[in-house]
Parts: C-alpha cells; structure tokens; sequence
C-alpha cells in the first residue's frame, strides 16, 4: 500500500509526479469498484473519527492559510469561505458519519426486464472511475469530495486551491491513514501536492486516460478554463447568480425572513442570493423594509430608480450588476412588473443555478417552478437550501447547472453511470 503523496522536489517534475499519481488512482479505482459496501462504511467511520482525532492539526494548518490570505489582502466573504473552527471541523467528521448511512448506489438493479426470446437484462448502477475534483478556498470540500467518491467506488484525485494548500493537506493526511486502517488503498484519495497551475491543465488533459470525470467547483475563471480547456467530461458547476422574487401576494414578514438568510447568512456561498426582485404590486408595502432590513444587516444594496428612492444609502446598479455574482454581502435590487417580467429577467441574467418565490398565490408558484429553467427552483424557501446535505444526499461537490448526467447537487448516485447486464440461457441472434 502507498503512502500518501509527498511533496514535489527539484528532482520531480510536475509531469511525471501528475503521471504517477493518475496510474494510482486508476488502479485504486479497480479496488474500490469491487470493494464491498461494509468496507467502504467501515473507512468512513474511520475517516470521521480520524478527522475528530487530527482536529488541532487541521485547524493548526488552517489558521496558517488565513495568516497568508489576510496578507494578500483577502475579502471577509473569501476568509469565511477558507475558515476553519472546532464547530465547522466537527461538522465536516459528522459528514463523513451521514455518507456512510446513505445506501450504497454500487450495484443497484435500476430497471430489469424480459424479452420474447427469453432473455433478462438488467440495468445497474456502477462506479464512474476517477474523478478529478478541482476546487477553491473551502477546504471541507476535501473530505465532502473524498467521502461521496469512496461511497460511490470511485477514486479521487484532489486538487484544492491554493489558499488552502496547508488545510487540505493536513485533512488529506487523516483520510489517506484512515484508508489504510480500512483495508483500502490510501491512494483511493489522492491529492495534489503541488500549488503549480500546470497541474490543473494535466488534470483537464485526462492525465493519459486516468481521469474519467472533471468537476470544477469555485468561481466563474476557474470555471471558464475547465470548460474550454477540459477533455474529459464536466459536470458543470457555473456561477451562482440566484434570485429572490418576492411576489405581489407575498407576506412581509415571510419575505424579510427569507431575503435576509438568502443574502446574508453565508454570502459567499454559490446559493446566496445576488439579485431581490419585488414585484410592483408589492412595492409600496415591501421594497422599503426589504431593501432597509438588509442595509440594516450589514449589507450594500445596488438598485434601479425605485430601489434608491427607498433609502438614500442604495447605490445605483448597473447593467453589468444583474449579472454579477458578488460572494459578499452586496446585492441587486429592481422592481418587476409582475410574474412574467420576474421570470423574463431571470432568464436573461440568471445562471440557471437556484432561484426562489415568496408568494401565497398557488398559481403563481406553480408557473415559476414550471418556467424558472434552474438547477434548483424553489416556492417560500431560502436560496441558501442549495446544499446537498440539505437535500440528504449527506453532501455534494458542486451543483451541477448543465443537462447531462448530473444537474443540482452532485450526490452519491450522481457518481454512478450504469451498464446492463443480460441473462441468457443460450440465445443466437438469428
């Protein structure tokens, strides 16, 4: 069984390192594939308690990358997203304990049917293979990634950002030995042990055929460059510019409720809210406490013509604003001219991540969750559900925004594909 990976010296290329740790993974894959569901929930069981155990060194690692990050002059949305605390540490450990109760997807019988001439086929769940995880600033998404992977039978290859270099490393190191205790190999997981960027484009490469999926999760550049640079396929994770349209009939105190937690109770997650949307009819009982409850809570409010009448702190939005993920405590603000105009600007400025409507009119609520064409639409419900452990697939690695395969949290069955296994009883095709 290999040690976890060290890092790269001057007598070892990036290549050849990024070589070397592809193979691994493509044959831990095979192990993992076969391996049996009490295995796995015995090495997240171990994993957890691992985690609790290296507690101090994972936040000991971590208060290091916060002490860099504040030196580069790193926002309060971006330290937050990086922070680690005994609560978020035990909180991640308690991840790792749901995943391993979520039932195992390996080997489930999807469909099963019998043709005239006899034979049975079954479709079944399998394995993807490798999946390279590429990520920025939240280093909990080490162990979220690494914990569906493994319950899925899938491999992992790692590659945090930079910021998080230490934390991720220090995290890596309790699953990789909790691997080990297992049975497992400690190479199921591997992570990238260099902050080089030419790692990155070797991962997007496929590293010679040993990547079967990319998942990118972070900002839109990282995005970007997965898109066009990937050659393998992506489950696509785009910006996050989420909505709140609060509707004629909706109450104010639901509104004010569900607006301040969309905005304000992580900002700079990708299901915060970016743009409130109030509906004319509504405006002249609820665009000024909405607009003054979030200025109150800390919060910059960039607005249209009516929004900046309500309160003289709002600053003018511009039309590059209606499309701005701000992973802050900033948002747009406009009145619509009802349900269609809502769901109009939505459509054009939107990106088809999560989006809400506060409202008492049932039909109203039925025409968005219809109309609204993302991942994630949701009827009197906070932005901030857009969350896999919200949703009990115990965590996710990304939401996925695009159409194929996997769309909204990325879950354990989200990494499976299947195949068909027939049963004959000496069939010839005539």
């Amino acid at each position: 069984m290999s040690a976890p990976v060290k890092a790269v010296d001057s007598t070892t290329t990036c290549a050849g390192m990024m070589h070397d740790l592809g193979r691994r993974a493509k044959e831990a894959a095979r192990v993992l594939a076969l391996a049996p569901t009490h295995q796995k929930d015995h090495a997240l069981t171990a994993m957890a308690d691992e985690c609790r155990a290296r507690g101090r060194d994972i936040l000991f690692a971590n208060a290091q990358d916060l002490a860099e990050a504040r030196k580069t002059g790193a926002s309060a949305a971006f330290l937050d997203r990086l922070a680690l605390d005994d609560r978020r540490v035990a909180a991640m450990a308690d991840g790792l304990a749901v995943v391993r109760e979520l039932d195992d997807p390996v080997g489930n019988v999807m469909e099963r049917w019998k043709r005239p001439n006899g034979m049975t086929i079954e479709r079944v769940r399998v394995p993807l293979g490798v999946i390279g995880i590429i990520y920025e600033s939240r280093p909990n998404v080490t162990a979220d990634a690494a914990a569906l992977s493994l319950k899925a039978g899938n491999a992992a290859i790692l590659r945090g950002g930079s910021e998080s270099h230490r934390t991720n490393r220090a995290i890596h190191g309790a699953l990789a030995a909790a691997l080990g205790k297992s049975g497992l190999p400690a190479t199921a997981i591997e992570l990238v042990p260099t902050r080089e960027r030419a790692a990155v484009g070797m991962m997007l490469a496929g590293l010679d055929g040993a990547i079967d999926v990319i998942v990118p999760r972070g900002g839109k550049s990282l995005v970007a460059r997965v898109q066009e640079e990937a050659r393998v396929p992506v489950f696509a994770h785009l910006e996050g510019v989420c909505h709140v349209y609060v509707d004629g009939t909706a109450r104010l105190d639901m509104a004010k409720a569900i607006v301040l937690n969309a905005k304000m109770r992580r900002p700079g997650v990708c299901g915060a809210a970016e743009t409130l949307l109030v509906d004319a009819a509504a405006a002249p009982s609820h665009l000024a406490p909405l607009v003054t409850a979030l200025l109150d809570a800390g919060c910059e409010v960039r607005g249209d013509e009516r929004a900046r009448a309500v309160d003289a702190r709002v600053r003018t939005a511009t039309e590059e604003d209606w499309s701005t993920e701000y992973l802050d405590a900033v948002i747009s603000a406009r009145v619509v001219d009802g349900l269609d105009a809502a769901i109009a600007h939505i459509e054009r400025y939107g990106s088809h991540h999560t989006d809400s409507i506060v409202t008492e009119d049932a039909g109203h609520a039925t025409r968005f969750l219809r109309e609204v064409d993302s991942a994630i639409v949701l009827h009197n419900a906070s932005t901030q559900f857009a969350d896999g452990g919200e949703f009990g697939f115990g965590a996710e690695i990304g939401i996925a925004t695009g159409r194929f395969h996997a769309r909204g949290p990325v879950g354990v069955e989200q990494l499976t594909t299947f195949k068909y296994r027939v049963h004959g009883s000496g069939q010839i095709r005539p």
